[in-house]
């Protein structure tokens, strides 16, 4: 989930008269910035020592398909533009994977701050006669933990231990929904199958949330139940695992990148809720992004 996630699209010609259309725009609006969102976080370039230019600027788009959240069995796809912009300050760095201020580093562990997400979810069968879902802001620390380094530098395995609060908003109001830890082991390689430039990505881990944000997505209040949608409590823990894997070029002025994500839910705290549709989904997309202009100025990005 990087900063240039916003596509932003000027309103005019709203008189005082005109609430419902302007709720309408507001709505869309919401919408078109959290899907942008999601791609941007979820196609992703793997993270190996390189120079770099200190900042990158640029525009591309992007297709993305996955479920309307997770144990859906809607679906939703979207052809999107995504604005691009990259910095690697010794502090800050923004890239296609995510925003983080970068608060310890060491030669086997780094500790950042980064960010994710999820989109509204409207319309949704499963869902119906319920409240919509607005779109999550997930932030907190990541600890990443250094576990192997080849003699090239080409491969790097870490450990990465992110602990986010989740935050739902429509940007009108904001409201705590739970926590979710998300330890995974991920491996990045340059140059991989021997082909230059073609970088590979993979990352694998099991989810744990609490019972807030279980009770968010899955929950089922009695006013809600339905004879096929029962009333529902969900509890907290172990809330599935998800395998991703990536792969990018970069060229001289653009980049080309896909992904796939497998996502299970079996055995997960809340299996049980009837909103749970599917247990197993994919998620996958490509983007392409061209470069506008670039610092002259190369620098380490240590990703």
């Amino acid at each position: 989930m990087s900063i240039c996630w916003w596509r932003l699209r000027r309103y005019a010609g709203a008189g005082q008269d005109d609430a419902a259309g302007l709720l309408s725009f507001q709505m869309g609006l919401l919408k078109s910035i959290s899907i942008t969102v999601a791609a941007s976080i979820l196609i992703a370039s793997p993270a190996i020592a390189e120079q770099v230019p200190q900042w990158e600027i640029g525009a591309g788009a992007a297709y993305i398909d996955f479920p309307d959240y997770r144990g859906s069995n809607e679906r939703q796809s979207y052809v999107l533009p995504i604005p691009y912009a990259i910095y690697h300050g010794d502090i800050l760095k923004v890239d296609r994977q995510r925003v983080r201020g970068k608060l310890f580093q060491t030669d086997a562990a780094e500790l950042d701050v980064s960010v994710n997400g999820s989109v509204p979810v409207r319309n949704n069968v499963a869902r119906q006669g319920m409240p919509n879902l607005d779109p999550t802001l997930e932030i907190g620390p990541v600890l990443n933990v250094s576990l192997y380094k080849s003699e090239s530098n080409h491969a790097q395995l870490e450990l990465r231990l992110p602990l986010r609060s989740v935050i739902a908003t429509d940007f009108s109001y904001l409201r705590d929904v739970g926590m979710m830890f998300q330890p995974n082991l991920n491996l990045d390689v340059q140059n991989v199958f021997d082909q230059t430039g073609w970088n590979l990505g993979m990352g694998v881990g099991p989810l744990f949330t609490d019972r807030r944000y279980n009770q968010y997505f899955y929950g089922v209040d009695a006013r809600y139940a339905t004879p096929d949608r029962p009333a529902y409590t969900a509890s907290g823990g172990y809330a599935g695992s998800q395998f991703v894997a990536a792969l990018t070029r970069r060229f001289p002025h653009y980049w080309a990148s896909g992904f796939v994500k497998w996502d299970t839910l079996r055995g997960a705290a809340f299996e049980g809720s009837p909103l749970v549709k599917r247990k197993e989904s994919a998620t996958f997309g490509f983007a392409i992004s061209w470069v506008f202009a670039e610092s002259s100025i190369n620098v380490d990005d240590e990703n």
